[in-house]
């Protein structure tokens, strides 16, 4: 499986990062509340994958409904181009639309129905 060096960051540059991931991936297109009104395409990313270049202090955390997602955005700009997501407690979900080169993947796209998570958590784990 071919692996690709991927880079991003949020819109004023403060926070950057890059992740080791496969070439062809699969990205959660999920209907919660937030990610909805963000338009986050979850890509999953092992905590061991990703490394974060810039930014550590510039981030702010977010928590809301059982709390277990810390949602990290930028403190100058608003953006959240990463976070530790409810679903993958090993990894990070980074946004495809922080991405600086997004066409360099191959990407399919999945729904998560993350207005029912419980079950479509399961899908998941299917």
């Amino acid at each position: 499986m071919e692996r690709v060096t991927i880079a991003g960051g949020c819109h004023c540059g403060a926070v950057r990062f890059e992740a080791q991931v496969p070439r062809r991936v699969e990205v959660l297109d999920c209907n919660c509340s937030i990610c909805a009104r963000t338009g986050f395409l979850h890509l999953i990313v092992a905590h061991a994958a990703f490394r974060l270049l810039s930014g550590k202090d510039r981030l702010t955390a977010y928590r809301f409904g059982t709390g277990a997602a810390e949602h990290l955005f930028c403190a100058v700009c608003g953006i959240k181009s990463f976070y530790q997501p409810r679903s993958h407690p090993g990894s990070w979900s980074v946004n495809l639309r922080a991405l600086d080169d997004p066409g360099a993947l191959e990407v399919a796209v999945r729904a998560f129905d993350g207005r029912r998570w419980e079950r479509a958590q399961q899908a998941l784990d299917e």
